[in-house]
């Protein structure tokens, strides 16, 4: 797999050094996407809302600080105990108190471990959600390059037929056809104009969706290669369940479930907290209290049990989950790989069908001037080489669109595997700012607000 991610280094670096100027290479239109995709923006923002969940388990082992006042109005008056002949109408407290776990047989570590399972399996979905991406990018890559190619290729046949119609009209001139071979001629030539009104409409969509999936507006693309592949169906299955993101997102979420059952078995044990009181009277003196207590359940009407079995149902659901997903990558890659099997084949035989075409419309045209040929055999022969060409124009570049597609079913269409030289976004540093919960008037509490702010903006 080295030699995949370091081929396909080696290919974009060599297409951006290619490529003319002002042209647009696959690498800048995956560079494009990367950059503007608002699913990506998305999700980057939910994995740090799956960070902060892991701040927040956290937070549950730091003291809990707490504060609280009041005034109180009696009507009549309660006498003043120093003072019996003085009594407060209006009487204030204030309270400031404390709390914190001492232990609770491992809950909310377990808590802690299985959020941060949920991280990393959030990661890999954003993994998930690239190739996607980056995949829509290539298919509208090749999508323009398919339309432009099937216009040049329907605006030659119009002036091919144009040419034929001129030839027609003058041999009729002349008596050597008839009214009937014109007529033929201006059908194919109207029927022409009306395939290539339709390949501008394919052009106009596909403009439309390269603008959607890339974020910009197509520009000179340049031609795709295949991406190279050097594994057999069989092993790239054995890699694609072993390393793709889908496959180890579902591993996470394995893990955090079997994690889950455990918490909550800890619920059904004792928990030991420590907590302080500081009260102030209008006098603003103050009492002072600790306590060190031990609490457990002892019933709650069948709750905690109920929570442990739906926990091991989770867990259950979790590994079928992981099962299914096995199954599912497996047969992406198969899929793949059998599309590109059959753009291959077909590549083959329309390379000898354009081959064969072009001999017989050559041979075909010049009979007709001989007068062995009617204006409709060379029409048809003229059609069947058209014909030829749009179909190695789609099989060359469905064969690059099978093989990328190959590359996503591995999970090797990311931005890291193709190394292309932008800025990847780092899912693991807003994960270190936050994962010790910092509090808000920190200073770190204070630069996530700021970093909050500048993405929001």
């Amino acid at each position: 797999m080295r030699t995949i991610r370091r081929t396909l280094a080696a290919l974009f670096a060599g297409a951006c050094l290619a490529a003319p100027a002002g042209a647009t290479t696959l690498a800048d239109t995956l560079v494009s996407a990367y950059e503007n995709s608002g699913l990506l923006e998305q999700n980057r923002a939910l994995l740090r809302a799956a960070d902060e969940d892991v701040a927040i388990a956290t937070a549950a082992l730091a003291p809990i600080l707490t504060w609280s006042a009041g005034a109180t109005i009696s009507d009549p008056r309660p006498p003043d105990q120093s003072n019996p002949r003085q009594t407060d109408l209006i009487v204030t407290n204030l309270q400031l108190s404390a709390e914190l776990l001492i232990y609770d047989f491992g809950a909310t570590d377990l808590a802690i471990e299985a959020q941060k399972e949920t991280v990393l399996s959030t990661r890999q979905e954003l993994l998930s959600i690239e190739q996607d991406v980056l995949l829509r990018a290539v298919e509208a890559h090749l999508a323009i390059r398919r339309a432009f190619a099937f216009i040049q290729l329907r605006e030659n046949n119009v002036r091919l037929i144009t040419q034929e119609l001129r030839a027609a009209q003058d041999r009729f001139e002349v008596g050597e056809v008839t009214r009937t071979d014109v007529s033929l001629a201006e059908a194919r030539l109207a029927s022409a104009r009306s395939a290539l009104a339709s390949a501008q409409g394919d052009l106009a969509q596909a403009v439309e969706e390269y603008r959607a999936a890339v974020g910009m507006a197509p520009g000179n693309l340049v031609e795709v290669a295949p991406a190279p592949l050097d594994l057999g169906v069989e092993a790239a299955k054995d890699f694609a369940v072993r390393n793709h993101p889908s496959v180890i997102a579902a591993r996470h979420n394995v893990t955090a479930a079997e994690l889950g059952i455990r918490r909550a078995e800890a619920a059904l044990k004792p928990t030991v907290n420590l907590s302080g009181r500081v009260a102030f009277d209008d006098d603003f003196e103050s009492s002072q209290s600790v306590t060190l207590g031990i609490s457990g359940p002892i019933s709650q009407g069948g709750r905690l049990a109920a929570t442990i079995r739906r926990a091991m149902a989770q867990r259950d659901a979790a590994r079928a989950g992981l099962h299914i997903t096995g199954l599912q990558i497996e047969q992406q890659v198969g899929n793949a790989y059998a599309l590109l099997a059959v753009a291959r084949a077909s590549l083959d035989a329309s390379e000898r069908e354009v081959r064969a075409a072009s001999v017989a419309f050559d041979g075909v045209r010049e009979e007709a001037r001989l007068g062995a040929r009617t204006t409709l055999e060379v029409l048809d022969a003229e059609q069947d080489l058209l014909d030829a060409r749009a179909n190695r124009i789609s099989s060359q570049i469905d064969e690059a669109l099978a093989s990328y597609r190959v590359l996503a079913s591995m999970g090797l269409l990311t931005v890291g595997s193709l190394n292309l030289g932008v800025q990847v976004y780092d899912p693991a540093a807003y994960y270190t700012l936050v994962e010790d919960a910092p509090l808000g008037l920190s200073d770190r509490g204070r630069a996530l607000d700021r970093v909050l702010r500048a993405i929001g903006d």
